[in-house]
C-alpha cells in the first residue's frame, strides 16, 4: 500500500471557520502573536494567555472538519495515510483521520510550564469542560498551560516527521506558504522520486523538483482535483 504524507498548514482550517496561528498581519484573532504565543508573552501575563486560548478552544469546539479534511481521511480506504500539521486545532481527527502528527502542540491539551513535554502533567480538555481558571497548577506545582509551542521554542515531533516525509510515496502540502521553518525543511526529507502536490491559492515559486504540481486554490477542492489526480472515487 502506497504512503501518502500530507503536511499541513492554516490554510487548511481556513475553511472551517478557523484560524489558526499567524496571518500576515502578525495577529492571531487580533491578539499580537507575541503576546499570545511566545515565552515571553505567557511569563508577562499568563491569565491573559491562558483566557486567550479558552476562548480559541470555544471557537475550535464550534468548528467542524470541512471537505478537504474529510478527504484526507477517505484516502486511507486506499493508502497508508499521515497527516503532519502545523495547526493547533483537532479537526484532522475529528474527521476521522488516525494518524496526525502534530508540529506545534495541540489546542486541546495543557500541561505543564516548567516541563512542557512531561506526559504526565499533560491532560485533554473534554468539550464540555473546555475551560482552564487562571492560576490552576499543574501536577508538578508549576502553572498549567496550554500545550502549544510558543514562537522561538523547539520543535520536538520535527524528528517524527522527518521520519514520515523520508517514507512518502507521495508528498502534498496544503495551505502553507513553506515559510515557517522547521517545517518547511521537510521538503528535503522527501525522496526525488516522490511526486509533490502544492493545493495552495497563493502563487508558487516551486520547490526546485521535478515531479511537482501546484493547484491554486483552496484544501477542499485541492482535494477533490488530488483524489480525481490519483483516481480515487
Amino acid at each position: 500500500m502506497k504512503h501518502i504524507v500530507f503536511l499541513t498548514g492554516a490554510g487548511m482550517s481556513v475553511e472551517s471557520g478557523f484560524k489558526t496561528f499567524r496571518g500576515n498581519d502578525g495577529l492571531w484573532e487580533n491578539y499580537p502573536v507575541d503576546q499570545v504565543a511566545s515565552h515571553e508573552g505567557w511569563l508577562a501575563d499568563p491569565t491573559l494567555v491562558t483566557n486567550f486560548y479558552n476562548m480559541l478552544r470555544r471557537k475550535l469546539y464550534a468548528a467542524q472538519p470541512n471537505e478537504g479534511h474529510r478527504l484526507i481521511h477517505e484516502l486511507e480506504k486506499d493508502y497508508k495515510v499521515t497527516v503532519i500539521t502545523q495547526n493547533v486545532d483537532n479537526l484532522h481527527e475529528k474527521a476521522g483521520s488516525t494518524s496526525v502528527i502534530h508540529l506545534h502542540g495541540e489546542l486541546t491539551k495543557v500541561c505543564s510550564s516548567r516541563d512542557v513535554d512531561d506526559p504526565r502533567y499533560q491532560r485533554t480538555l473534554t468539550e464540555d469542560n473546555c475551560e482552564v481558571k487562571p492560576g490552576t497548577l499543574a501536577g508538578d506545582g508549576s502553572l498549567e498551560r496550554p500545550f502549544i509551542v510558543f514562537f522561538g521554542e523547539s520543535v520536538p515531533m520535527i524528528s517524527v516527521a522527518a521520519e514520515a516525509a523520508e517514507q512518502a510515496d507521495i508528498f502534498v502540502i496544503i495551505g502553507t506558504s513553506l515559510n515557517v521553518y522547521p517545517a518547511a525543511g521537510l521538503i528535503h526529507y522527501v525522496r526525488p522520486s516522490a511526486p509533490v502536490y502544492l493545493i495552495d491559492p497563493e502563487p508558487s515559486m516551486g520547490v526546485g523538483r521535478q515531479n511537482f504540481k501546484h493547484f491554486q486554490c483552496g484544501a477542499s477542492e485541492g482535494m477533490k482535483r488530488l483524489c480525481e489526480e490519483l483516481g480515487v472515487k
